[in-house]
């Protein structure tokens, strides 16, 4: 017995890098008026709390970490969020008063490393759990930490099986099969890729998980930075640097909203629970379209701490 439709949305909006908690209230009101609209899931860009240095080279070229850059990255530690901070009370606040389910990128502190990380948030439940983006691409080694095999989630809610992949780790065949394996329905797929080459790698994911993928990225201008921010593309204020193309595809690889490249907005389309169970009828990746007699994959979601403490019997504290 399938669940109803339902109205699922991306929101494509500008964080404000610097102030985290100003980016936490702003998703507020987005989900606010996301829920007005009558979305049930919104899907927010990747790094919108705690912010996406697009262009910052922290000043470290191969082999040298100057000064300036080692005081970028204290800036960029002091703008990024604690899962037991206000910016998640602000976004638990906001999805319990609209009952959205809501999932949203952030870079997460831990001690001294940031992990570019993302946040599900399920109505009155508050925080349920995140994913850490296991391969920072590039130059993002340098900032962020790489997440282990223990936050791949892929949560049951009433109206389907939901999930996240950030960015580039979205061109991880391995990673891809996990979730897809782990039942996803809903595949969401924070991003800040906003090249023409995006929205096909989207669909070919709709069109081999049989799944609906909702992707946002944000549309954000260099006036949106601090002016003493460095960025590789320039310091004039209107120059654009990701202009957008959030978009929902379903099982079908069809484009059902956007991708939009004009602006801010929220971008929203009917999820159809049956369409996910038509879509396998021909291609199952996980089912009888695999082939496990020749190729199998193993997964260690283990959580990998570097520190491991053993204490002998009786050493801990005393009543």
């Amino acid at each position: 017995m399938f669940q109803d439709s339902f109205k699922a949305a991306v929101a494509q909006a500008a964080s404000i890098p610097g102030d985290p908690l100003a980016s936490a209230r702003k998703a507020a009101t987005l989900i606010a008026q996301a829920a007005a609209a009558g979305a049930r899931l919104l899907v927010f860009p990747e790094a919108f709390l705690g912010s996406y240095p697009k262009g910052n080279s922290f000043g470290a070229p191969v082999g040298m970490r100057k000064p300036e850059g080692r005081k970028a990255f204290q800036s960029y530690w002091e703008q990024s969020i604690a899962l037991d901070g206000a910016e998640v009370e602000v976004i638990a606040e906001a999805t319990a008063r609209t009952g959205l389910f809501v999932v949203i990128g952030c870079i997460e502190r831990e001690f001294g490393t940031l992990y570019c990380t993302v946040l599900f948030f399920d109505g009155g439940r508050g925080l349920i759990g995140k994913h850490r983006k296991l391969m920072p691409t590039a130059g993002e080694r340098l900032i962020w930490g790489f997440g282990d095999g223990s936050t791949m989630p892929v949560f049951e809610t009433q109206f389907g099986r939901v999930g996240a992949v950030i960015c580039w780790e979205n061109y991880m065949p391995m990673l891809r099969m996990h979730m897809f394996a782990q039942g996803i329905e809903i595949y969401c797929a924070p991003t800040a890729d906003d090249r023409e080459t995006w929205l096909p790698s989207m669909r070919h994911i709709a069109l081999e998980g049989r799944c609906y993928v909702l992707t946002a990225c944000q549309h954000i201008t260099r006036a949106s930075y601090p002016d003493e921010d460095e960025c590789a593309l320039g310091q004039d204020p209107a120059t654009i640097l990701m202009r957008g193309g959030s978009a929902i595809i379903d099982p079908l690889g069809a484009v059902l909203a956007g991708p939009d490249f004009d602006g801010e907005t929220i971008l929203y389309a009917e999820i159809d629970p049956g369409a996910v169970i038509r879509g396998k009828f021909d291609f199952d990746v996980i089912g009888h379209y695999a082939r496990a007699d020749v190729f199998q994959l193993t997964v260690d979601d283990r959580p990998k701490q570097a520190v491991s403490v053993v204490s002998r019997p009786g050493s801990g504290p005393k009543d």
